[in-house]
């Protein structure tokens, strides 16, 4: 069912529910446009809309103007700071920015993003981030192969460390929410490792070069099952793996979704219930359960390559609340699903 639509100011490649109590009605959108020419310059914005499902409203409250932007993340509920929302962008850098309540000028409650801290962490593209559990440090991929990890301590990032993690772009980069001490990465070589920060430089736990035929696009730990992980990629599969030996996963099973998947999130009430973005195939919600994975609803109503999709989190009922967004038509949409949702 369709709730609400609009079109953004750029090419659309990510959306992000806030997490944080008081704030689940706050999606933040960012947008990357390449500027051709003469002098080729590469532009971007994060926009803030409030959301309500029930009056089937989605309102632009605040937009801010960035280098192109690839990836953004919300801190993590666990974190110890309030709602931070954290950038990589085209320019090399990680930015921060803190969501504040304000009140416009008709005194009418909103919210607006400051931007707390940034560093220029490469020279290279920064393509992906991810927040550690205590929203302490960052896990940055970089378009020359690079992983970066960046620390925010009292508002001010500084990079801890960074090592050449793969030979092309790493366009997956994630904590290991049960064990935060590793990272997870995939590249376009077609490299899914793991990496054990208790060493430096990185040591790298695992490396599995011979199950994803072509680049790997994201990386996802179940939140509650310690041992499933997924991951995605052009080859159009979604793949489960057993990580509980972390020296040699299990690759248990893997279903296509008729395109490039993109993005990979969790339902945030629901374990086992997981959205994908599917690139030139549309969305798709999927049922993983141990080995077995199927996919239960799609949707098509994107012109464009689909990048960027979320849950609303909040109460139970209304959880089952989608954003999705596709690049080059710009297109903002929020939906939920027609079927029953399985729990």
């Amino acid at each position: 069912m369709d709730i609400a639509h609009c079109h953004l100011d750029g090419n659309a490649d990510a959306v992000e529910f806030c997490p944080h109590e008081s704030f689940h009605n706050v999606l933040a959108a960012c947008t990357y446009t390449l500027q051709e020419g003469d002098q080729p310059s590469r532009t971007g914005s994060i926009s803030l809309f409030d959301v309500d499902a029930d009056s089937s409203r989605l309102s632009l409250i605040h937009r801010i103007q960035t280098a192109g932007i690839f990836d953004i993340k919300w801190s993590p509920i666990g974190g110890i700071v309030g709602p931070l929302v954290a950038q990589a962008d085209a320019d090399g850098y990680v930015r921060v920015h803190k969501l504040e309540s304000c009140l416009d000028e008709s005194q009418v409650p909103g919210n607006s993003l400051l931007e707390v801290s940034d560093e220029h962490v490469s020279s290279s593209m920064c393509l992906c981030i991810d927040w550690n559990p205590s929203a302490t440090s960052l896990a940055v991929g970089l378009s020359d192969g690079s992983v970066c990890i960046t620390s925010l301590l009292e508002s001010q990032l500084s990079i801890s460390r960074d090592w050449k993690a793969h030979d092309f772009e790493v366009w997956a980069a994630s904590f290991d929410i049960h064990q935060p001490q590793l990272v997870y990465t995939g590249s376009d070589d077609c490299k899914f490792s793991c990496w054990d920060l208790r060493d430096d430089p990185s040591n790298i736990a695992f490396q599995n070069r011979k199950v994803h035929s072509m680049g790997i696009c994201c990386i996802t730990k179940s939140p509650s099952d310690p041992y499933t992980l997924l991951t995605g990629s052009y080859d159009e599969h979604l793949r489960v793996w057993d990580v509980r030996s972390i020296t040699k996963p299990v690759h248990e099973t893997s279903i296509s979704l008729g395109g490039g998947v993109w993005r990979i999130k969790y339902h945030p009430s629901v374990p086992d219930l997981v959205l994908t973005a599917c690139m030139h195939n549309g969305f798709a919600v999927v049922k993983v359960k141990g080995d077995q994975a199927e996919v239960v609803e799609t949707y098509n109503k994107h012109g464009s390559l689909a990048y960027g999709a979320d849950w609303k989190r909040g109460r139970l009922e209304k959880n089952n609340v989608i954003a999705t967004c596709s690049f080059y038509d710009q297109l903002l949409r929020v939906w939920m699903p027609e079927g029953n949702i399985p729990e």
